[in-house]
């Protein structure tokens, strides 16, 4: 199968796991998308201009890179896929550090454990991408735990 052949399924995928429009805002039409594959041929990362979007993952789902946060961050209305943080753990979080249930701000109520979420401040920057830990109402009802474990954080 060529890369164009693939995008179809992964724009249908991106849809159902971010929601509509996700698709076309990770890979769009008009970009030079490189696709790296399994030694079996499944697609299994996502990368374009130098910078991984997404990784297809065994399971069926994409796991975020931070450049696809941050298409996925300009293309959805907040709060959709977010849990986002205030000043307190915002330096902590853009380098990575996991984001606990005491410094949820605000999340989207349809954020359930096991999802991909954007980590964002409150003023709309994306900190970081990973996968929530926590249900979006244990987020903003608990004191302790981690509600999301980062992957990777957006540096400086």
């Amino acid at each position: 199968m060529t890369d164009a052949e693939d995008l179809p399924a992964l724009r249908v995928t991106a849809d159902y796991q971010f929601g509509t429009g996700a698709g076309t805002a990770l890979f769009h039409p008009d970009d030079d998308l490189e696709i790296r594959r399994s030694s079996s041929g499944r697609p299994q990362q996502v990368h374009a201009d130098g910078s991984r979007l997404v990784t297809y993952a065994t399971d069926g789902r994409f796991t975020l890179g931070i450049a696809g946060g941050s298409r996925l961050a300009d293309a959805l209305d907040s709060p959709a896929g977010r849990v986002v943080v205030g000043d307190e753990s915002e330096p902590f979080v853009r380098d990575g550090k996991n984001v606990f249930a005491k410094f949820v701000a605000e999340v989207d109520p349809d954020v359930r454990a096991g999802d991909e979420v954007l980590v964002t401040h409150e003023d709309g920057d994306l900190l970081a991408v990973g996968r929530a830990e926590l249900d979006a109402d244990a987020m903003l009802d608990f004191d302790t735990g981690m509600a999301v474990k980062v992957r990777d954080g957006a540096g400086e």
